[in-house]
């Protein structure tokens, strides 16, 4: 048989697992909790649990481990930088030195969203570009860049933050310390947030009427919801989180020239 190679994905939440061939045949897949308020050692140890299980659910050991990653990594050691949304943003934990030796192969981190990219790069709608672009949406927003069929990593690994490009100069605060990235404008969460101000000044009584008035109910789902029953200024905060999310593409289409834009 072809070489198997095992997949993490490390969230916030849960770290998904999965065992396929060089092709792309997936053959098993599997789930656990993160629990990242015990620590990196203690969600390490969870990962190579996953994979070890998916191993022998397949009965076959992998040739190599890629884990995708919530923050900044050195790709080049295999050592996690930032991950701002895990408790002790897991800054310098020298994750292939201790997971390898568990799962018996090498093991390579990149960031989650340009892994993302790779994947559409190599499996998806990317396969027939030369020069494409990732948005990931979502609690944040991630992107990755791929240009003459190669993924696009610059010196630091971090090339791609389209998520971090600047939309509004004066705009809200950022996570990363900027102000109007992309990501304080059309991300879930930043959707949401106008939401929530809409129905606390009056004005969306639809999205009142869904969520009982209570703010911690107001999610962009019910957002649409409220929208598709009416509420004009929700239906226009969405709409404008969509041309934020436009601008940012069009940056992005201008600079580059890709044949493709994929929105994740």
């Amino acid at each position: 048989m072809a070489a198997v190679y095992a997949s993490v994905d490390l969230g916030g939440t849960n770290i998904k697992g999965a065992l396929g061939t060089e092709s792309g045949e997936i053959l098993c897949t599997d789930s656990t909790p993160t629990q990242s308020h015990e620590g990196p050692d203690a969600v390490l140890e969870r990962i190579a649990g996953l994979v070890n299980a998916l191993s022998q659910q397949a009965g076959h050991k992998p040739a190599g481990v890629g884990m995708g990653c919530p923050g900044l990594v050195d790709i080049r050691n295999g050592v996690t930088k930032f991950f701002p949304n895990l408790p002790t943003q897991w800054r310098d934990v020298p994750v292939r030195e201790k997971l390898s030796p568990r799962v018996g192969c090498p093991v390579y981190l990149l960031n989650d969203v340009r892994t993302a990219t790779l994947g559409e790069l190599t499996f998806g709608h990317g396969r027939s570009a030369g020069t494409m672009a990732f948005f990931a949406l979502g609690t944040g927003i991630g992107g990755g860049v791929a240009v003459d069929g190669k993924l696009r990593l610059g010196p630091l690994g971090a090339a791609g933050e389209l998520g971090h490009q600047t939309i509004l100069p004066d705009g809200p605060r950022c996570g990363c310390g900027n102000r109007g990235c992309l990501e304080t404008l059309a991300s879930g969460p930043a959707i949401a947030a106008e939401g929530v101000r809409l129905m606390q000044t009056g004005l969306a009584p639809k999205l009142f009427e869904l969520t009982a008035g209570d703010a911690s109910r107001v999610t962009t789902r019910e957002m649409a919801a409220a929208a598709l029953a009416g509420d004009e200024n929700v239906k226009e905060a969405i709409l404008r989180a969509g041309q934020y999310l436009g601008i940012g593409v069009s940056n992005v289409v201008v600079v580059l020239h890709p044949d493709l834009i994929v929105l994740g």
